[in-house]
């Protein structure tokens, strides 16, 4: 995993898995496949999209940070998540 900081605040976090499976679908996919965005409260972000009338999926926590997090898309169908501080 790499990060990109300025004045100890993240502005770029890259991860980087051994061995991950070449699936074509789905934001874990291989290669750069989506942005992420931190929050201080994933469900209430949730919401607020909901109520702007975008789709989200439903919220789950990460297997590997533990941390409670959903996807989005953008207007051109990449993945966008939100996830938890």
């Amino acid at each position: 995993m790499g990060k990109l900081a300025l004045n100890g605040h993240y502005l770029i976090e890259l991860f980087s898995f051994p061995d991950t499976p070449p699936r074509r679908s789905g934001p874990e996919a291989l290669g750069l496949r989506h942005l992420a965005f931190e929050v201080d409260d994933v469900p209430a972000a949730r919401d607020e999209l909901l109520g702007k009338n975008v789709d989200c999926e439903e919220l789950r926590v990460d297997p590997n940070t533990h941390r409670a997090m959903f996807f989005f898309r953008d207007p051109d169908g990449l993945p966008l998540e939100i996830y938890q501080s």
